[in-house]
């Protein structure tokens, strides 16, 4: 079982591993994989995604029974798209354990909690977890040949 986690700014280090980390960021390869994010980004990140995220940003770390940091859930609004954005990630060495459903379930609870009526997520068209989020209520809104854009009513 999950539970969600504000990250304190000291935590930030978690988030950086789970971008570098080649294995996890195998499904953004159509988006050029890993990203590197250095500590100097950390402050203006934090600030805009957790101190002043104006009800428009939702960031939370997935924590495991034992206290451990297991990946990441997010929604942002998209002023380009008129539309809210999902994310989910689960760290490589902690896939296969139930939690991509268990951490999307979360995700859209709390986004149907700030008062989000549709979530949105574009998929790479070869990433195998769009089986994940159709499984769990989202619904295929359009498709290209590089990505798929799922929606989910909350």
């Amino acid at each position: 079982m999950l539970t969600l986690y504000e990250p304190k700014y000291e935590d930030l280090w978690f988030r950086q591993r789970l971008l570098a980390d080649e294995e996890t960021m195998s499904y953004n390869h159509a988006w050029g994989g890993t990203i590197p994010w250095p500590e100097a980004e950390w402050s203006d990140w934090y600030k805009h995604w957790i101190v002043n995220h104006e009800g428009r940003r939702f960031y939370r770390y997935l924590m495991d029974e034992g206290g451990h940091f297991v990946g990441e859930i997010a929604y942002h609004y998209d002023a380009a798209l008129q539309r809210h954005e999902a994310n989910v990630i689960v760290y490589s060495p902690c896939r296969r354990n139930g939690y991509g459903g268990e951490a999307l379930e979360l995700l859209c609870a709390a986004a149907k909690a700030g008062s989000v009526a549709v979530l949105y997520d574009d998929i790479a068209i070869d990433n195998p977890a769009i089986r994940l989020f159709l499984d769990h209520g989202f619904t295929e809104e359009s498709r290209t040949e590089e990505l798929i854009v799922l929606r989910r009513a909350l």
